[in-house]
């Protein structure tokens, strides 16, 4: 296809977590109220957004054993929120993170193939998976999972839910089901017809090799955190080049980083924005707690506008808990030293420079131009966007750069069809009875 007519996808994600939603910002809203969701919702299916991405976490996480993230005050349970805004939308796909290692196949399949019929075949599901005891601990199954069966259990899970799925045939016929594997012993009958899709749509979000594997077997969507132009490039290639090991094409599994965007008349201003942004979501305590999580030790007595710690990070600590460290932390410090040694930056200078999620920032037009070459350059084939304000943070982007885009012909003027698997080019799964 030409890089003309190269359809770009896009996904609105709620935002909320991460420190990435600027709560002090004062037209910053309600994280809970049904209010704040519906208006998101209703402004990316104005947009002509394919879905609309919901993410859950299952306990609130904890440092140094306090409650201390300022961007998780509440977090309503997903499916409970997208049956409401199947109510109030008619087109958006509805994208539920929904945990494979606290569920069971046959309630979860119930609760998925529900969604899709009631919002008429635009349901999807997010998988993701835990490992750890301090998530377990609310569940009664601390440590129960060994991490390197984390994905066995998710694929499996997964394999299991799409029998359930299919033991209902295309003409509204029942069938029983049994299935026996390492994880999963279950038999009977399902209680829910088979969906308008069939299937509802799998989105995966793991960027491990086992995550990769995982996602090239098993999702339609991949959400990445690869948002620059070359580690994106290099993540694409090679998620698609498993695909075929599965007997699956390139165009079946779409692959969508999260990224932000900032938006100004100019680039210059929208540079000016980005800056102050960032500075409002990297407080000097947050700016500290980031630290912390990389170090693993208590770091209250240091200065914020200070040079970073001399001390070595501990790798096996348990100060923060129910957050990712991603990579070893005593080769994070070591980058973090070297660009803090290069630039002269403070621990929040440093933190605000190295744990920003990428962004395209400028003028609506060059925001257009840069999501156009990522999609033309093999880097994504469209883009989950993460707004910094609750709820209205999509408004600009749906007004005044997806007007562009359609004019470039890389994104959809009109649904195409009724449900999500139509506005991803996917096909329904063929049934297997």
């Amino acid at each position: 296809m030409s890089t003309a007519t190269r359809q770009m996808h896009l996904a609105a994600h709620f935002p909320g977590v991460n420190n990435t939603t600027v709560w002090a910002d004062p037209r910053s809203g309600s994280q809970i109220d049904f209010s704040s969701f519906e208006h998101l919702a209703r402004t990316a299916e104005r947009g002509r957004f394919d879905f609309f991405f919901l993410a859950e976490g299952l306990r609130l996480r904890e440092h140094n054993g306090r409650i201390h993230d300022l961007d998780v005050l509440g977090r309503p349970e997903s499916l409970t929120v997208l049956a409401a805004l199947a109510a109030v939308t008619d087109r958006l796909g509805l994208a539920a993170t929904v945990n494979a290692t606290f569920n069971e196949p046959y309630e979860l399949a119930r609760r998925l193939a529900t969604l899709d019929h009631l919002s008429e075949g635009r349901a999807a599901w997010n998988v993701v998976t835990s490992f750890d005891a301090f998530t377990g601990e609310n569940f009664r199954r601390g440590g129960y999972l060994d991490r390197a069966d984390r994905y066995t259990r998710a694929a499996e899970f997964v394999a299991t839910a799409r029998e359930l799925w299919d033991t209902w045939t295309p003409d509204g016929t029942p069938r029983p089901f049994a299935h026996r594997g390492q994880h999963f012993a279950i038999e009977g009958e399902f209680t829910v017809p088979r969906s308008p899709q069939g299937h509802p749509v799998v989105i995966q979000a793991g960027d491990s090799p086992d995550g990769r594997e995982f996602a090239a077997s098993t999702a339609d969507i991949v959400f990445t955190r690869h948002g620059t132009l070359e580690s994106g490039r290099a993540f694409y290639a090679d998620v698609k080049a498993r695909l075929a090991k599965y007997g699956r094409e390139p165009d079946q599994l779409k692959i969508m980083p999260g990224v932000t965007f900032v938006l100004g008349d100019s680039d210059a201003e929208a540079q000016e924005r980005a800056a102050e942004i960032r500075r409002r979501q990297v407080s000097p305590q947050n700016a500290l707690l980031a630290l912390e999580q990389v170090w693993g030790r208590d770091l209250s007595a240091y200065d914020p506008d200070g040079p970073l710690p001399d001390i070595d990070p501990d790798p096996g600590s348990s100060l923060v808990q129910g957050r990712v460290r991603h990579g070893d932390p005593l080769a994070v410090a070591a980058r973090w030293r070297a660009l803090s040694e290069e630039k002269g930056l403070s621990i929040r200078q440093t933190v605000i420079e190295t744990t920003g999620r990428q962004s395209f920032i400028g003028s609506p037009r060059t925001v257009a131009e840069q999501l156009t070459e990522f999609v033309a350059a093999d880097a994504a084939d469209g883009f989950i966007l993460v707004p910094h304000l609750t709820p209205g943070g999509l408004d600009d982007f749906v007004d005044r750069v997806v007007p562009l885009l359609q004019e470039r012909g890389v994104f959809r003027s009109e649904y195409g069809g009724p449900t999500l698997r139509s506005h991803l080019g996917l096909a329904e799964p063929v049934w297997k009875g």
